[in-house]
Formats: structure tokens, sequence, C-alpha cells
């Protein structure tokens, strides 16, 4: 797939492409399951990025066959991220993406936010870090039927954006979300963050370290 020449959209997921808080996502849902008692392996939890919480729970709880109800496990493991969110003075944004981001709205460019992360845990972010003036519309996982890597949550941040899924792309740091938006048919660009050593990306159709390669895209284009 070829980047679209005529670009309109540019569709953001945030944990890990916004803003540096896998680490404190994995603190969080880990230290949850230590005090459920069992012990989950780097891969099983990989299958658990990119999904909503609730759906991360209910696989773990068919998983391990437990009796606890997931939406208690939820507001648990949100908890301890707010405490994280709330009491780590280093947390902060992805390196150069507040100038991707000031960038793309200078070229008039609609941007949406596709997350699985709770709108709770986005509106917390875009507020800490003053994002909403930038974009037009926020997707969190409780909007949707089915967590990445179905494709929908970007089928639907393309409506919201008022444009032709060809003339969108998405950032992605995922291989769930990777998936979702090839199966979305919307060019995928995958950010490899330092931070992320568990994710391949090898199903992206552009796959960038620095922003400012994608800047350059875009200028290319004019």
């Amino acid at each position: 797939m070829k980047f679209p020449k005529k670009l309109q959209c540019v569709i953001f997921d945030m944990d890990g492409v916004i803003i540096d808080s896998e680490e404190i996502h994995k603190k969080a849902y880990y230290e949850t399951f230590k005090s459920l008692g069992v012990d989950v392996s780097e891969e099983l939890y990989k299958t658990m990025t990119g999904s909503s919480t609730i759906n991360a729970f209910q696989k773990l709880v068919n998983y391990f066959n437990l009796d606890d109800i997931p939406e208690e496990l939820v507001l648990q493991k949100r908890k301890r991220y707010v405490n994280y969110f709330e009491n780590d003075p280093t947390l902060a944004l992805v390196h150069g993406v507040k100038e991707l981001i000031q960038f793309l709205n200078k070229q008039n460019l609609t941007l949406v936010l596709a997350s699985s992360s709770a709108m709770v845990n986005i509106n917390r972010v875009f507020s800490r870090f003053d994002l909403n003036q930038y974009f037009t519309a926020k997707i969190s996982g409780a909007d949707l039927t089915a967590s990445k890597p179905h494709p929908e949550i970007f089928e639907k941040a393309a409506i919201l954006g008022g444009v032709s899924k060809e003339q969108c792309i998405v950032i992605e740091d995922s291989d769930n979300g990777i998936k979702a938006a090839n199966d979305a048919g919307i060019f995928v660009v995958g950010y490899e963050n330092p931070l992320v050593s568990d994710q391949t990306l090898k199903d992206a159709n552009l796959i960038i370290r620095d922003y400012n390669i994608l800047k350059n895209y875009i200028i290319d284009l004019k």
C-alpha cells in the first residue's frame, strides 16, 4: 500500500505513540496479576497489548479459569495506573510527537485519537499535555464492540475524520494495532518506540524511529 497522495486525516494511537505510558500500564497490570496470584508470561501479556482493559482481563479470567469479575479487575488496574500517572514526574510525551502534532495541525490535517484506553485515561493525558486543541475526535475502548486487532476502531476513526480511508494514515506501535489498520484498509506507520521491545511492527507499511521522517514524507507530498 502506498502513502496517500491526498492525505487529509492522521489517526493516532496513544500509549507508546503519543505518550510513553506503556511501562506504567505494564506495572499496573502486573501488580494486579500479582494480587490475583497468577503468573503471566511476557508472551501472554503481549497478546493483551492494544486490547481494551476489559478485554485483557476477560482473556486473563478465561485463561486461568478465575472466579474474579473482569469489570472489578479493570477498576483495580485503573486505580494503580492513576497512582503511577499522578506520581511519576518523569512521565512524558514521546520524543518529537508534540512537534509532529503541531506541524500536522498547521497543514490543516484532521487529527483523530483512536485508543483502546479508557476515556478517563485519554482525558488525563490530553489535559496534562494540552492536546485537546489539536484533535477533532477521540475514540476509547468503551466506544467499540471489538478491540484491536479488530479493524472497527480505525474504521470508526476514518468516519469521525470525515474522509475516505484512502485519505488517512494510522500511527501505531503495536502488532495488534497494525493488524487492525491493515484489515481496515488504511496505510499504517509503525512507530518503533525505543521503550517498547516486544513488538515486531513487521506488517506496517512504513516503519519509523523518528517523527521527523514522517514530517518529511508529508512535506514531499506538497
